[in-house]
């Protein structure tokens, strides 16, 4: 593995966790509304998932979905009706004062891993990457590298953004956009979550 096919992956992976989807969306509402801890264990849960994600499509994890496609319609349904749950209740709340307590940073950590464990589509998108870039037959210490590298690059992504997110001006600019905000997220996040269901 060459040192270029891994910068390669970082700019694309980078582009990706930048992207307006539901991941991203999910961690701008809690850095914003829980704060600067539960945003970078958010972050962190989020990173731990998609990492996994890589890991699954460097062992070859779409080829099991492709021999038993149960599995991954199981995953798929798992994580639409997670996406839709949290677009029901962040509208339902919509209009509701923010709370000063801050969301239990476990807490933030595992809704931040459920997220993107219940995407598929992260290791079907990992696997397309990794296609492109990488050769085939990896070394056990190549994969190691890869899926690390990945790790190390959301969670330093997510804690700069929820550093930025958590300061005076952000927060006070999410309070008075509140109502709107959430229901913009929850509109996506429920699009997605719907997507995911009715796709084939």
């Amino acid at each position: 593995m060459s040192a270029e096919s891994l910068i390669a992956f970082n700019l694309v992976l980078a582009a990706a966790i930048a992207s307006p989807g539901a991941a991203l969306l999910y961690f701008i509402r809690i850095s914003v509304s829980a704060g600067r801890a539960a945003g970078i264990a958010t972050g962190i849960g989020l990173g731990i998932a998609a990492s996994l994600w890589t890991l699954a499509a460097l062992l070859g994890l779409e080829s099991v979905f492709r021999l038993f496609p149960w599995t991954y319609t199981t995953l798929k349904i798992a994580g639409a009706l997670y996406l839709l749950w949290i677009a029901v209740q962040t509208w339902r709340h919509a209009r509701d004062p923010l709370s000063e307590s801050t969301r239990p940073h476990g807490r933030a950590f595992l809704s931040g891993l459920m997220v993107n464990a219940g995407n598929p589509k992260s290791m079907l998108f990992a696997a397309a990457v990794i296609v492109v870039v990488f050769p085939q037959g990896l070394a056990a210490r190549d994969i190691a590298l890869i899926v690390v590298n990945h790790l190390v690059l959301e969670i330093t992504f997510y804690t700069l953004f929820a550093l930025l997110l958590s300061s005076g001006p952000a927060r006070r600019g999410y309070l008075s956009a509140k109502p709107l905000l959430d229901r913009i997220a929850a509109t996506i996040l429920g699009a997605l979550g719907l997507r995911l269901l009715l796709e084939r």
